[in-house]
């Protein structure tokens, strides 16, 4: 048909029109979660059943990531059923994986006013086109897709609305979903360290109570994301503000801080071992081991786990200071502590420096009688080992076992007195108490 006059146009022939260039029409009821293709051509004919499961359906179309066909991770299924009802008419735009080959399509849904029926229209449009505006959109969206959710909250009526997800669409939806129900679906996606603070946060009572007109909070959190890794993000409430005190209306907002977050954590990781570490010997230093020896003795008390501890000194270090110099004293103190870590490299003992040529070494799941064979291979190995410049050393060795009646102070007392037994009897041997 080819009408120039637009006054020779009518509502009949219009839709008439519409009917031709239409490439899908699907009925769908979200009650019984069915769907029925009423009409489909090009790609939509194999991509589309004639009848089938509505939330299937919808994984097809667009629950699924935005830049490709793959599967959002089960667990965020929950949400599909509520992508059964709307709140009026809506139009998105998708982004439909089939074959491999990339379709940009224009879905709009019309709810049928007196029935649980949704009729959604779909058009696939021009490639060549949406390429263009599919550029243009990723340069606007860069920063904003650090939010991988929103949605708009009314506390007052329980409801949601205006519901957007990045990673599956860059447009919001609005779903009938109760916020209450939502909270107890979203909360399966917290890290289960982290779920009660979500829980307390976001519950509607602690909202009202703690936000006025105008106010921001937020807390950090680990949360599943749609690939079903853990990821930190922020999450963000902020209350509207009106007039009416009794508005309860908020901005509920997720944001991806993963990447900066696990930045920060190793950066104060590696002040945190800086802080803690010798550094001329490269073991903790005096503070951290003695915090290390008070986190055994309450191990040892707190359960049954054996738990051990040692003091190792140099025999007549002083000497070494007198005739060979500081320096080489130096690399003596750096060789004596590194030869003690070799021998605890699977993450059950600590060494540190306690001062001076004095170390101690902890020991988990390791009793007393196990730890001076230890001492007395430490003691072997040091006595045959040639130090640059010195040539040989020996050290003295004081042993204890650390058990659920002990303290800080009866505990050292007791290794430091095995290890003045040790030297009183001659040094290079090894002494427990």
């Amino acid at each position: 048909m080819g009408l120039n006059n637009i006054e020779d146009y009518t509502l009949d022939t219009v839709m008439g029109l519409i009917k031709d260039s239409v490439d899908a029409v699907i009925a769908v009821n979200g009650d019984t979660a069915r769907f029925h293709a009423v009409y489909k051509r090009g790609f939509f004919v194999d991509f589309i059943e004639d009848d089938g499961d509505y939330n299937k359906l919808i994984e097809k179309l667009w629950f699924h990531f935005n830049d490709s066909g793959e599967q959002i991770t089960e667990d965020y299924h929950v949400f599909i059923p509520s992508l059964g009802k709307f709140n009026g008419k809506i139009s998105k735009r998708l982004r439909i994986i089939s074959d491999g080959v990339v379709h940009i399509a224009q879905m709009t849904i019309y709810p049928i006013e007196g029935t649980l029926v949704n009729i959604f229209v779909l058009d696939e449009l021009d490639s060549s086109e949406n390429e263009e505006e599919l550029q243009t959109n990723n340069k606007v969206t860069t920063i904003q897709n650090t939010y991988l959710f929103s949605m708009y909250i009314d506390l007052v009526k329980d409801v949601t609305s205006s519901i957007s997800i990045t990673e599956i669409s860059d447009e919001t939806v609005n779903t009938q979903i109760k916020y209450s129900d939502w909270r107890m679906m979203i909360v399966n996606m917290i890290w289960p360290d982290d779920q009660p603070t979500f829980l307390e946060r976001t519950d509607s009572d602690y909202l009202k109570a703690n936000f006025v007109p105008g106010h921001t909070s937020s807390f950090d959190c680990l949360m599943q994301n749609l690939e079903g890794k853990y990821i930190w993000v922020k999450l963000i409430f902020s209350r509207a503000e009106t007039n009416n005190e009794d508005d309860f209306r908020f901005v509920f907002m997720v944001q991806d801080i993963h990447e900066n977050t696990v930045e920060l954590m190793s950066t104060l990781k590696k002040y945190e071992e800086m802080a803690s570490m010798d550094p001329l010997t490269s073991v903790l230093n005096h503070g951290r081991i003695e915090t290390e020896l008070a986190n055994a003795v309450e191990t040892a008390r707190k359960s049954k786990r054996s738990v051990s501890a040692m003091m190792l000194d140099i025999d007549f270090f002083k000497k070494v200071n007198d005739t060979f110099g500081h320096s080489v004293g130096d690399m003596t103190l750096k060789r004596f502590a590194s030869l003690i870590s070799s021998y605890f490299t699977d993450g059950r003992a600590v060494v540190g420096r306690w001062g001076g040529e004095e170390f101690v070494t902890i020991c988990y799941d390791t009793d007393q009688a196990r730890l001076k064979e230890i001492a007395e291979d430490i003691r072997e190995k040091i006595a045959s080992e040639h130090f640059k410049a010195v040539g040989n050393v020996t050290c003295s060795i004081g042993v204890t076992g650390i058990g659920p009646d002990d303290n800080l102070t009866s505990a050292f007392e007791r290794m430091d007195k095995a290890l003045y037994e040790a030297k009183s009897a001659g040094r290079n041997c090894v002494r427990e108490s």
